[in-house]
């Protein structure tokens, strides 16, 4: 009883007027105040109940907004989807062709590159024949210089030999 005087504690102090002259309640009088406090009550809980529905409702509609808000976005990132899908398909074509043309042209550098490499070695190997002749050349001229050198003294030496004999009949 004391919650329920809690409710409505503006009846209960007017039906403290009603009271008896010996301080009692009569019987009508308690169950004015338990009906009072009984509508009160239920008015109260009402109130609660339609505050509680209000709240909800609110909160509905924030969860409508945010979901309605979440589904433009999803709209519009599809949109951006497609448009990068789009995009790309025509750098693919021709991202396509050029490796084919690449392809192409390793195909067509490989027996070159082998022709190049045997060249190259056919090229070292005649190059070395030409150094190793040109040294023998080169020693062989020195050969022949010392060798003409030689003779040539030599011959300056019989010419010597022959000035004097020759001098020597005189």
């Amino acid at each position: 009883m004391q919650k329920m005087n809690n409710f409505g504690g503006s009846s209960s102090s007017s039906s403290a007027g009603n009271m008896s002259s010996n301080g009692r309640q009569s019987v009508e009088e308690i169950k004015d105040d338990d009906q009072e406090i009984s509508r009160l009550a239920i008015s109260t809980f009402q109130a609660r109940e339609e505050e509680i529905e209000r709240r909800k409702m609110e909160v509905k509609e924030k969860v409508e907004l945010q979901l309605g808000r979440a589904e433009e976005e999803t709209k519009r990132l599809a949109r951006i989807w497609e448009q990068l899908e789009e995009m790309t398909d025509p750098l693919r074509k021709e991202v396509a062709n050029v490796r084919k043309k690449i392809d192409m042209a390793n195909r067509e550098l490989k027996p070159l590159g082998l022709s190049c490499q045997k060249k190259e070695k056919e090229y070292k190997e005649v190059l070395d024949m030409f150094n190793e002749k040109s040294k023998e050349k080169a020693q062989l001229v020195s050969t022949l210089k010392e060798l003409l050198a030689e003779s040539e003294r030599l011959r300056m030496v019989q010419l010597e030999e022959l000035s004097k004999h020759v001098s020597s009949l005189k």
